[in-house]
Order: C-alpha cells, then sequence, then structure tokens
C-alpha cells in the first residue's frame, strides 16, 4: 500500500467513512458502491482506500475473526498473515520462557505480535515498508507491551531482544522467490542470527528438508485440514528430544513428535481401512512414527496411505471404511458405480496420474447412493479403493 492511501486511511474521516458503512458482501454492487460514496461528495481517493478496507476486513474474519473488525489490512498482507489460531499457539511457546523481549522482524500488517501481545508478550514489531509498520503500528494500538519500527531486519539491533521470530518475505510483486538467499532477511542469514538467539522461523509447509539446519525442532502445523506452515525452532524455544513434530489445531489439539525424521514403513495389502494422513504428518516424515501408533502399514513404497484391519481412531488421519478394491480402469468403475447406484463420488489420489474432475466425469454418474474413491498404486499396480469415511 502507497504511504498516501496510509496517511489517507488514518484521517479521522476515512475512519468514520469506514465505521458508517454497511458490512461487506460478497454480492455488492461495487460500481454502485463507488457511485453512492462518490454522490456524497466523497472523493474518488478516499472511496477507493475505505472500500478496500471493508472488504479486506470482511476477507479477513476467517483468519482474525472479531479483530478483523477494528484492524487494518493490505492485500499482500492479509494473504501472507498467520491465521490467530495458529499464532496463538507461537505466542505460547515465547510467554513459557517467561518476561522477554520478541521482535517480530518482517512483521507485515502485525498478526503474530497481535497474538504475542495479547498473551502478554512484550514485542517491537518490525518491518522495512513505512506503510506497512504503520499498519501494524495501528493494528497493535490496543496493546501497551507492543509498538512497531521501520527498520530493515539485517540492520536491527538485535541485543535489544531476548528472542526472535521471523517470517521471511519469499514474494515480490510480481512472483514467488525459491531461492532462500534471495529472500528477505535471507535464510542463512536468519538460520546464522537463530543459531545464537532463541528463534521461531515461519515457513512454507513445502520448505525443502535438507535446508532444515541440526539441532532444530521442524514443526508442521495443520489448521482444520489444512497444512499451514513450517516453523523452525531454536535455543530455548525448541523442546528437548524433539526433532521433527506434527501439530493438529481444530476442535482438539493433538501432536505427534519424534527425536528424528520417521517414514520408514512396512507395506502390506490393503485391510478392512485405509488411512489418509494428515499433511503435517507427511511433511513432518513422521508416517512410521503415526504406523506405529495405529498398528498399520503402507500399501506400497513412497505411498502415503496405511491401511489396517482393525479401525483406531486418530486425529492424525481421516480413516476410511474399505468396501472393494477396483482395477483403476475407466469402465470398471463406470461399471461398478452403475450397478451401485452411486451418483455421487468423491475422488482422491495419489501416486496416479488422473485428473479426478476429468475423471468423474467421464464415469457418467448417476444414482441416490454416494461413495469415496482412491485411486492409487498398491503392491504392484495401480487400484481404485471404494470407501466410505469413518465419521
Amino acid at each position: 500500500m502507497k504511504r498516501a492511501d496510509v496517511e489517507l486511511l488514518f484521517t479521522p474521516e476515512a475512519l468514520a467513512l469506514l465505521d458508517s458503512l454497511p458490512p461487506y458482501s460478497a454480492k455488492d454492487n461495487v460500481v454502485q458502491s463507488v457511485g453512492r460514496l462518490r454522490e456524497r461528495g466523497i472523493s474518488e481517493d478516499m472511496t477507493r482506500v475505505v472500500l478496500k478496507q471493508r472488504r479486506l476486513r470482511a476477507q479477513a474474519v476467517p483468519k482474525f475473526g472479531e479483530f478483523a473488525a477494528r484492524m487494518f489490512f493490505t492485500d499482500d498482507g492479509l494473504q501472507q498473515a498467520t491465521r490467530l489460531s495458529v499464532s496463538a499457539h507461537h505466542a505460547a511457546r515465547f510467554r513459557a520462557l517467561g518476561g522477554v523481549r520478541v521482535a517480530d522482524l518482517g512483521c507485515g500488517i502485525g498478526g503474530d505480535a497481535l497474538a504475542l501481545a495479547g498473551l502478554g508478550v512484550d514485542v517491537t514489531a518490525i518491518d522495512r515498508d513505512e506503510a506497512t509498520a504503520a499498519i501494524a503500528e495501528y493494528n497493535l494500538a490496543p496493546f501497551d507491551n507492543a509498538r512497531a519500527e521501520v527498520a530493515d531486519a539485517e540492520s536491527v539491533d538485535l541485543t535489544r531482544f531476548d528472542a526472535l521470530w521471523f517470517d521471511p518475505a519469499r514474494r515480490t510483486a510480481s512472483k514467488v522467490r525459491i531461492d532462500p538467499s534471495e529472500w528477505s532477511p535471507s535464510l542463512e542469514w536468519v538460520f546464522d542470527v537463530a543459531s545464537r538467539i532463541p528463534s521461531g522461523i515461519k515457513l512454507s509447509p513445502a520448505v525443502p528438508h535438507e535446508l532444515i539446519p541440526n539441532e532444530v525442532e521442524a514443526q508442521w502445523v495443520d489448521d482444520r485440514g489444512d497444512t499451514v506452515e513450517c516453523v523452525v525452532w531454536t535455543g530455548s524455544l525448541a523442546r528437548p528430544n524433539v526433532a521433527r513434530s506434527a501439530l493438529i489445531l481444530g476442535d482438539d489439539t493433538a501432536e505427534l513428535t519424534a527425536p528424528a525424521p520417521d517414514s520408514e514403513l512396512t507395506v502390506g495389502p490393503i485391510g478392512a481401512y485405509v488411512y489418509d494422513p494428515s499433511g503435517a504428518v507427511i511433511r513432518a516424515e513422521l508416517l512410521g512414527a503415526l504406523a506405529d501408533r495405529i498398528g498399520a502399514h503402507g500399501i506400497a513404497p513412497t505411498i502415503a496411505y496405511l491401511s489396517s484391519d482393525a479401525h483406531t481412531e486418530t486425529p492424525f488421519a481421516q480413516a476410511f471404511r474399505v468396501v472393494d478394491v477396483l482395477a483403476l480402469d475407466q469402465r470398471t468403475i463406470a461399471a461398478y458405480c452403475r450397478d451401485h447406484s452411486i451418483g455421487t463420488l468423491e475422488i482422491k489420489k495419489r501416486g496416479v496420474d488422473i485428473d479426478p474432475a476429468q475423471f468423474r466425469t467421464k464415469l457418467k454418474l448417476s444414482g441416490k447412493n454416494s461413495a469415496t474413491l482412491i485411486a492409487t498404486r498398491a503392491g504392484d499396480g495401480r487400484v481404485a479403493i471404494v470407501c466410505e469415511r469413518v465419521r
């Protein structure tokens, strides 16, 4: 966001106008909304920035809940912000250290700093973009233990702080930067600093494992079915004897940990149940640990489905009861669906090259029944597992 837009947004006129508008709806006619404000004599720039904030606040509700109604956002800042349900778990680690001063380096709109401040942690949110830092300052205004600064992370005097939170910028206006040396700050610099000061480092859940240093804790987080991040914890923020973790958030919280990656599986036949592990378990390389916990085995080398003859309830995987196992052949599956009046078919796949949407269309489904089809490899071939979810 441009500095001029932020300055305009912070004026009493803009704040009053934003508060006076009805809630945003995706069904709103943008042209009509603009027209109504222009008819009231609202300037073009004021209209643009206020309507944009109204839209962003509505879009922010899934991440920030009721806090979104009093926050300001940028498009990129909202897209990259951590969900409040997730950042609360980050903040709890820092709070457990007791009385620490934390720097949120690359704070964006201040989402993680907001969670830290809310748990009573003294936090300084730092961003090199002046407009973004101003928005973070506004969002943190209710907290006496939080403030924002404009600075480049690599130029900050880190001796002021006891612990650090990093969210390296991996995007420019036009692309995602793949090379970690091009991130801001660079991952090499971040890991060097984190080796000396207790730190939490937010990374993509798809981060290559070879980038993760030894002697750290790497935690993959799944929030209500979405694998949202990998956090590398160092120093006193890392837990003893935990190198890999899969944290599952939702109605209940569960965690699977191990002192080292554990993805080795015994391969066996498809049993009465098939398990689809959460993305956090797969990314954390903990399939072996999960299989041991639920008494299951793999169904093919390098395929992340597990199976067993007895059902074990687990928060780390979705279980399916196996109804039939077919050859992965379109005609065979179409005939089966026709014979069993299957008109609604959920298709999951792993390790096979099919497009579920196109494949479903070709089956020409009709009927009152529903099922799940898992297209994958098992043993030495490709199979279609007809099954139903265990609720």
